[in-house]
């Protein structure tokens, strides 16, 4: 059984910066994808980045540029810093990590943005 375990969500003034992390433990696949996506008030859940064991990483269009995932296969931990954040990128960020198998999701963690 996986879990994951998020941390790093909070209040921020737009423009400023957080940094998520993700904590994996149990038994996980050597080769999996991690990642995180966000759900906003009445929207869908939304891919925002995901990074694999080799080090590929994608982003949504909306986050370039700002936001940067990076990961420890070590440590079974994944981050997001997030820059130049806006209300825009309010929502709840969930954590996920991928295998062949299966999906896991993390409880999620709140990521506020004022204007």
């Amino acid at each position: 059984q996986v879990q994951l375990v998020e941390s790093g969500g909070g209040l921020v003034q737009a423009g400023g910066s957080l940094r998520l992390s993700c904590a994996a433990s149990g038994s996980t696949l050597r080769i999996n994808t991690m990642g995180w996506y966000r759900q906003a008030p009445g929207k869908q859940r939304e891919l925002v980045a995901t990074i694999n064991t080799g080090g590929s990483t994608a982003y949504a269009d909306s986050v370039k540029g700002r936001f940067t995932i990076s990961r420890d296969n070590a440590k079974k931990i994944v981050n997001l810093q997030m820059n130049s954040l806006n209300p825009e990128d309010t929502a709840v960020y969930y954590c996920n990590l991928a295998t062949i198998f299966h999906d896991y999701w993390g409880q999620g963690t709140q990521v506020t943005v004022s204007s």
